[in-house]
């Protein structure tokens, strides 16, 4: 347990820092907050020709009610502690690398649904909003990361081999 948690500690140290260095933002982070908005204004225009997207802006036509897809919104920190914890927990890489892919691309899934969702409240109203972004939203991402980690550690049991179990003829 005490190795988990050190491992744990340090993946989340040494991730962060990299996550927060200045070329790493503006080669990594940046671009993809641009195409997680990208990615929203495509989704929402199937049902919605009202919204535009310039960069990591998501814009209203008929309202002018704009989000900003910033650090912190983008679904890499989540990520970060997701990978954290599936670096930590005892797997082969392979399980690793696999729950790792598959866990990121859930992670960012939910992450769509949540700025879509923000984007249609602050056009309805800001306080709700508000409540969604910095309380509502940030809980479900982590109860997300930690369904996923569960989930995960549960598909990585289940490839453990099994104890022959003795059978006795009579």
């Amino acid at each position: 347990m005490v190795k988990f948690f050190v491992v744990f500690s340090l993946v989340l140290l040494v991730l962060f820092r990299i996550d927060m260095l200045e070329d790493v933002q503006r080669l990594a982070v940046e671009p993809w907050a641009g195409t997680l908005a990208w990615a929203s204004a495509g989704l929402m225009t199937l049902w919605d020709s009202d919204v535009m997207h310039h960069g990591k802006i998501l814009t209203s036509n008929a309202t002018g009610f704009a989000v900003s897809i910033e650090a912190g919104c983008n679904g890499v920190e989540a990520a970060i502690i997701l990978i954290a914890g599936m670096a930590a927990f005892p797997s082969t890489w392979k399980q690793k690398a696999i729950g790792i892919a598959i866990g990121i691309a859930a992670v960012q899934g939910v992450n769509l649904i949540r700025i879509i969702s923000l984007y249609y409240l602050g056009n309805w109203n800001m306080r709700v909003f508000e409540f969604a972004h910095l309380y509502l939203w940030q809980a479900l991402i982590m109860l997300d990361v930690l369904v996923v980690w569960m989930l995960w550690i549960r598909w990585v049991a289940s490839q453990q081999p099994q104890p022959v179990k003795a059978s006795y003829a009579a």
